[in-house]
């Protein structure tokens, strides 16, 4: 029977295939960029026509909160983005952290939006549920960090394959030599 894969002959076929990855990755990492340019520009143009015209408090801040929380989710991408590949592997970490943050921007968006007419039929079962999801991830990435740190070399194969050995202990003399 013939494997799939060509046979990889001094590991071109490894390496063409690691740099597709990382250009793929690139290529994602430049469209964050250009997604958190976008963001940037159109919060701060939000906020300067409310300013400008008759404006109400709580729309300006409530549309500043969540447009900045989504900047801050597309900064965490890039970060994730950043760290694979740097490290070559895909942690869970970043996105539970951007899970958090886009749990904790909803309930913030419900609570803003009914807090003049709270109803437990919607927005309370709705409240209830984000809260749980939070707890859960921020339980899941208490554990993830915890665990990464008892045990750093399950989590970075290359970065412990890039590390130098530790140096040999220097024999001592027995004694009764």
């Amino acid at each position: 029977m013939r494997p799939i894969l060509p046979k990889i002959e001094g590991g071109r076929v490894q390496g063409l295939l690691q740099l597709i990855e990382d250009g793929i990755h690139l290529v994602v990492a430049a469209l964050l960029v250009l997604l958190a340019g976008l963001l940037t520009v159109g919060v701060v143009h939000d906020v300067i026509r409310s300013i400008q015209g008759p404006y109400r408090e709580e729309t300006v801040v409530l549309s500043a909160l969540d447009n900045g929380l989504v900047l801050f989710i597309v900064a965490e991408l890039l970060h994730t983005v950043r760290l694979t590949i740097r490290n070559q592997t895909l942690d869970a970490e970043p996105f539970l952290v951007v899970g958090l943050i886009a749990g904790i921007r909803k309930v913030l968006i419900v609570t803003a939006e009914a807090e003049k007419s709270f109803r437990w039929n919607v927005e309370g079962i709705e409240l209830l549920i984000l809260a749980g999801l939070i707890l859960v991830m921020a339980t899941a990435t208490y554990v993830w960090v915890w665990r990464r740190s008892t045990r750093p070399g399950d989590y970075f194969p290359l970065q412990e394959a890039r590390r130098p050995p530790p140096p040999a202990p220097s024999p001592t003399p027995g004694r009764g030599s």
